[in-house]
């Protein structure tokens, strides 16, 4: 195996065949398909979910209480979850987890087909939405290390966050248009289900190597391992805080019905389009890094491309034209995916193996209280001070979030070959 730095230079000058490298091992190409399947259900879903509670309440702030009864179990599970990912079968706690999803999109479809008008009983199915997603995330990031080599790993996590970007891309279009022609949520989340079981099927077909346990898997100690781990990493930290305030503030995903229906004047469709805006353009980006990884100068990358996703929402806050719009969002898409890059290589390649699902549950509750969190903080401002200004607002702070980042995250700021980076405290980390 080439050294890190020539590994990553290998990398970045691939040919053709070996940007496609990843796809020659049986366990990525099964792990891709299974996370395609229930990325699409999922992004499927929450577009039905979005227009049917803001059609039953017609209330902002209930928007940002469906990222909040998401949100909830994943931050009171975190630790637990990371602990359960380290320690038992990560193939088991991927099938038995995609089940718990596909039976909350029967539970939704059985609530729209009974014609259910209390809000409070999809989000009870969300709440048991986010127990799931509390422990699927963790061990689904320990994968991708797993079933290819290292030097294909820059790659992989290219080709994988490109399949998840389209996947994000074609959901909420699946979803806005099952919405509007069959005038009925129930078949949306009927197909949402089918989706999930077949991801199950691939699932179960994954060979993984068994997990490396530690000797004190059991206590506190290591169950608090992955907070003191990512604490004493100053590059890993600000990577994924960063993330967490620039989405926390811009994000505008939870807004998107009312910009849809009431701003822009669009229906259903025209939600959809708005929803994969952004994931058409962070699946270009995907894909370009794909094929050629960022080499150099990562630290810099990450804190301009924050800065414009802090830009463009500022625009799409105060944009009054569909097609502008959705100009904004696949630019903000586009930047924010080069940030995602290099917080997923970093995550990857500074955490050993047998830390890997505390770290993961430390990092995705970094990310869900940036996007279900950020839903509820969406949905209250825009209750509280309106919907444009709230948008706004958040662009602002996004960009002074990254220039506070800049000064308070020198390391972050310097990175410049991403596989040059050293584990921090590796020999002791696993405690």
């Amino acid at each position: 195996m080439p050294p890190a730095g020539q590994a990553w230079y290998l990398c970045g000058a691939m040919s053709r065949a070996e940007s496609f490298a990843a796809f020659r091992f049986p366990g990525f190409r099964r792990y891709q398909a299974a996370g395609a399947l229930l990325n699409l259900a999922v992004q499927t879903q929450g577009v039905a979910v979005a227009w049917q509670v803001y059609s039953l309440t017609n209330r902002r702030m209930d928007l940002g209480l469906v990222g909040l009864y998401q949100f909830i179990p994943i931050a009171a599970l975190a630790l637990v979850a990371g602990q359960v990912a380290d320690r038992f079968n990560r193939k088991w706690i991927l099938v038995l987890s995609t089940v718990l999803l596909a039976l909350c999109s029967f539970a939704l479809a059985f609530l729209s087909a009974i014609n259910n008008h209390n809000v409070h009983l999809i989000y009870l199915v969300l709440f048991a939405l986010g127990c799931a997603r509390a422990f699927y995330a963790p061990a689904a990031s320990t994968i991708t290390p797993l079933v290819v080599p290292k030097e294909q790993l820059p790659s992989a996590i290219g080709w994988g966050t490109t399949i998840w970007q389209v996947t994000t891309i074609a959901g909420p279009a699946i979803g806005g248009l099952l919405y509007r022609f069959a005038h009925d949520a129930k078949y949306v989340y009927a197909v949402s289900t089918a989706m999930l079981l077949l991801a199950v099927f691939f699932q179960a077909r994954l060979a993984l190597p068994a997990v490396v346990k530690s000797a004190t898997n059991r206590s506190w100690k290591s169950l608090l391992a992955g907070i003191n781990y990512v604490r004493k990493s100053p590059v890993l930290l600000g990577a994924v805080s960063l993330d967490l305030f620039a989405v926390l503030l811009g994000g505008s995903v939870a807004l998107l019905p009312v910009f849809a229906r009431d701003i822009l004047h669009v229906d259903q469709d025209g939600l959809g389009y708005l929803r994969a805006a952004p994931a058409f353009g962070a699946a270009f980006v995907a894909l370009v890094l794909a094929v050629r990884p960022l080499r150099r100068h990562a630290g810099i990358a990450t804190l301009t491309s924050v800065a414009v996703f802090g830009a463009t929402t500022i625009i799409f806050g105060l944009s009054r034209s569909f097609w502008l719009s959705m100009a904004i969002l696949f630019i903000g898409g586009a930047a924010d995916m080069v940030s995602v890059f290099v917080r997923q290589n970093l995550r990857q390649l500074l955490t050993p193996d047998e830390m890997r699902g505390r770290v993961s549950a430390v990092t995705g509750l970094f990310v869900s209280v940036s996007n279900e969190l950020g839903e509820f903080e969406s949905g209250a401002t825009a209750e509280w001070f309106g919907t444009v200004p709230s948008v706004v607002a958040g662009g602002v702070g996004t960009i002074l979030i990254v220039i506070a980042w800049a000064w308070l995250f020198p390391a972050l700021r310097k990175v410049d070959r991403i596989l040059d980076q050293a584990p921090p405290g590796a020999g002791t980390a696993s405690a």
